[in-house]
């Protein structure tokens, strides 16, 4: 192929990506895949086929928020859906450099900026749909993340996937129990969170696994109602609940 043999596109792409390598998206950017090896197999396609069928086909006049985009290809997604914005945000450089190339290549428009969820507040708008996409297991204050999200960026729908281990079963929790209680801390199905002090799978960023049950507490305790389920770890949320009051560390002030 003359193209390939003189430097052309096909080459010069070919090397901006693996310049930018690892990726953990796989993108396929002019039939070249970015992760083709990658130890999930073609991830994310297979989530985003999980829920794709929960958000509108046309999302024209509608603002999206992507929260940790990685390599962008949800906010792809949201793009192709006819989003008038879509803001993606990670607190890695690499994984928006790989986003923005993403971009250029698909000839959509997505506006980046180089954050940690902490620092949401900081965008000053609320969003009709926000993606909360593998992130929360690497947040060492998990909780407080979601509670940020729900007060200052969430107009209407939350889409929240998380790493899970542990039961899938969800206990049937009362709303108090008295302080001699013990027999709730050793049922496998009580919302559980375990700490992850060194690594998890290679990464020292997996800080906290819950099990399902804590992770469907933890949204309803951030002011989201749970519209439905998906696969094993994605929800569809929705923020009709009104945001909790919470007390936000000074450094986030």
């Amino acid at each position: 192929m003359l193209e390939a043999a003189t430097g052309s596109r096909p080459t010069s792409l070919r090397a901006r990506i693996e310049a930018l390598a690892p990726w953990f998206h796989n993108l396929q950017l002019d039939g070249i895949a970015t992760a083709p090896d990658h130890f999930l197999g073609d991830y994310p396609r297979f989530k985003w086929q999980c829920f794709a069928d929960a958000l509108p086909q046309d999302l024209t006049g509608q603002s999206v928020l992507d929260i940790g985009c990685n390599g962008g290809f949800y906010s792809l997604e949201m793009k192709r859906r006819g989003a008038d914005r879509v803001v993606s945000i990670d607190s890695d450089g690499r994984y928006l450099r790989q986003a923005a190339l993403a971009a250029e290549v698909t000839g959509l428009s997505l506006e980046f900026h180089e954050m940690s969820v902490y620092d949401i507040a900081r965008l000053h708008q609320r969003f009709d749909l926000v993606l909360f996409m593998g992130v929360l297991y690497h947040l060492r204050y998990p909780l407080l993340a979601l509670d940020l999200i729900r007060s200052h960026v969430v107009a209407d729908m939350l889409i929240c996937q998380s790493l899970q281990r542990g039961s899938a079963s969800v206990a049937d929790v009362a709303e108090d129990y008295p302080f001699g209680e013990t027999a709730l801390f050793d049922e496998p199905a009580a919302p559980r969170m375990q700490f992850i002090e060194h690594r998890f799978a290679g990464d020292p960023t997996n800080w906290w696994i819950p099990n399902r049950s804590c992770t469907e507490a933890m949204l309803r305790s951030a002011g989201f109602r749970i519209e439905g389920r998906r696969g094993s770890d994605i929800y569809i949320c929705r923020s009709d609940r009104p945001a909790p009051d919470i007390d936000v560390p000074l450094a986030l002030r």
